[in-house]
């Protein structure tokens, strides 16, 4: 489903579009759109009884979704910004949440023709065209200094505090949802998320990273939460093998 969506992307990113801004002033294009119809559709016809909660679809209640046990979290191109820029850094998102949790996700990078997938329980692993999928796995972080993965689109004065409490020996931008699977895969410690973001945007990578061997928490070191009353989170951390360590360098300053 998410590559068959990429190939809907990528026939808009290679023709002349229009950018339309939501309330929020946030961009949507038409790549937006037949990503998010190809999905719903697709989901529909192989899980009809389960709900699906994406960036582009009519918006859901609280009060509807509340008592959900299962759900798809979608969000149809993450990284709009990255696609209007035409830098091939954005993704079409794909997760399934289980209570309050993902325990599916399925990263897909049209460009590239690579996709990062998991299952919890079963690994994390990248897939190149259509070759055989690889199994990924974090890395144990460098004392010496760790690699931060931050975004491209939303830097923050909060984010540079944060990295003046750790030893940084690189640091790497890029967009959308691929800071998540630059960590499970390996090449990154760290990527921290200090600003507001949507749960689309963070679970499909959130699957990936922890059945890579990673973790992800909010910005108080709790769980990364799901269905939550309010869809956006405050901020989150995403931690490689990294995690003891990072914390250590942060509680001595």
């Amino acid at each position: 489903m998410a590559k068959e969506a990429g190939y809907a992307v990528l026939d808009v990113y290679d023709s002349t579009f229009h950018v339309e801004y939501k309330s929020d002033r946030s961009p949507l294009t038409e790549a937006d759109k037949r990503s998010h119809e190809i999905i719903a559709a697709r989901l529909g016809e192989v899980s009809p009884d389960t709900p699906v909660l994406s960036e582009e679809g009519k918006g859901v209640s609280y009060e509807d979704r509340m008592n959900w046990e299962r759900f798809f979290l979608v969000d149809p191109l993450d990284g709009t910004k990255e696609f209007i820029n035409r830098n091939g850094e954005f993704t079409v998102n794909i997760a399934l949440i289980e209570g309050n949790s993902p325990v599916l996700g399925v990263v897909h990078v049209p460009v590239q023709g690579v996709t990062y997938f998991a299952v919890k329980g079963k690994g994390a692993f990248r897939q190149k065209g259509d070759g055989a999928p690889e199994r990924i796995s974090v890395r144990e972080a460098d004392k010496d200094g760790l690699v931060v993965v931050a975004s491209r689109s939303h830097p923050s004065p909060e984010l540079e505090v944060f990295l003046s409490k750790i030893r940084v020996r690189e640091r790497v931008s890029r967009g959308s949802s691929l800071k998540f699977c630059i960590v499970a895969e390996g090449g990154a410690d760290i990527y921290p998320r200090l600003g507001p973001t949507w749960e689309w945007d963070t679970a499909a990578g959130h699957a990936v990273v922890e059945e890579a061997g990673g973790s992800v928490t909010d910005i108080e070191g709790e769980p990364l939460l799901y269905n939550k009353e309010s869809l956006k989170h405050a901020g989150f951390v995403v931690y490689g093998g990294s995690r003891t360590e990072i914390n250590d360098q942060l509680n001595q300053a």
